[in-house]
């Protein structure tokens, strides 16, 4: 094969190849980002203020301090305060279901 016509056909498989990418990419696009669930507001708590101490060795260690619902409401309540934040109660309840349902799942009283 002459040296031109190799030339040719090399470009002529890489823009088959970048077409072929483009198609791929503007399917991906059409179908949308992959669905993504929401933070919930006491996750985003957790995550901002609590969790530089409190990884997940703080919720299985074996001196913890909570053992049902009140106890957790107590304590992230009680390390809120002494970490100077000034979470309402509903921010307490919140950070506490998070923690409940990651790590406690303790049954609880709707509050």
């Amino acid at each position: 094969m002459p040296k031109r016509a190799a030339c040719f056909a090399g470009g002529a498989r890489a823009l088959a190849l970048a077409a072929a990418v483009c198609a791929c990419a503007t399917m991906a696009m059409a179908a949308g980002p992959p669905p993504q669930r929401d933070a919930s507001r006491g996750e985003l708590l957790y995550w901002t203020h609590c969790i530089a101490c409190h990884d997940t060795r703080m919720h299985w260690r074996d001196m913890k301090l909570v053992t049902d619902w009140p106890s957790l409401v107590v304590q992230v309540n009680r390390w809120q305060r002494l970490s100077g934040q000034a979470w309402s109660d509903e921010d307490v309840t919140e950070v506490a279901r998070y923690l409940n349902a990651l790590h406690y799942h303790f049954p609880r009283a709707v509050p």
